[in-house]
């Protein structure tokens, strides 16, 4: 099983693409589930859970931006309020999510966290690849990084348009995708996004004032 579990919808400032269409999209590509990772809301995978069937999952999300960075919470059922670090971590996990560490040591975003392993042990999973880091080099270290002390990991396109959308993910043989990803019991896939991607995204970076990453 499939799934790219970073990917923005238009309701993300920086995002084009109806959650209806992304579903149709990942499903066309193969993916058996997505997670709907939104800044700063989970507007968009709650609409694109309407479009889930039998054979394909979407995990509601969001990507909050906090004092120290963006935080990824997975699983969630309601909105998360606090933009402290470690408020929003309690948050996600009062209800039942996963935090996640998105494009760790990626030095390009002024958003990454560039966890210590102490840090990094706090949470629940790293993303060890990301299609928009630039340098590879940031992946490998995510990777190496959660292997070394035992976090669970997540990938995924941080798709904002249509031609990002499964360029990176998890493969899993088993149907419990949560146990999966906190115990690193996955494969993971990717390619990096085209420059092209970028060009096109900042003009909407910059016009929701720099809320996207």
């Amino acid at each position: 099983m499939k799934y790219d579990l970073h990917v923005h919808t238009a309701y993300s400032i920086d995002g084009s693409l109806s959650p209806e269409n992304v579903v149709r999209i990942a499903r066309s590509r193969g993916l058996q589930g997505v997670a709907i990772t939104d800044h700063n809301t989970i507007q968009g995978g709650i609409e694109a859970k309407k479009y889930e069937t039998d054979g394909f999952d979407v995990i509601v999300g969001c990507e909050v931006k906090t004092d120290r960075g963006d935080l990824i919470g997975l699983f969630l059922t309601d909105e998360v309020r606090s933009r402290d670090l470690q408020g929003a971590s309690s948050e996600i996990r009062a209800q039942g999510g996963l935090v996640v560490i998105p494009h760790p040591f990626d030095r390009f975003r002024s958003s990454t966290i560039n966890p210590t392993d102490e840090e990094a042990r706090m949470v629940d999973a790293l993303e060890v690849f990301n299609s928009r880091c630039l340098l590879n080099r940031c992946n490998r270290k995510a990777l190496k990084t959660a292997r070394r002390i035992g976090a669970g990991i997540t990938a995924g396109s941080d798709a904002h348009f249509e031609r990002e959308i499964g360029m990176a993910g998890i493969i899993i043989e088993s149907d419990d995708i949560r146990t999966a990803i906190v115990r690193g019991q996955s494969e993971v896939f990717g390619r990096r996004s085209s420059l092209i991607n970028y060009n096109r995204y900042l003009p909407l970076k910059l016009g929701g004032r720099g809320e996207g990453d």
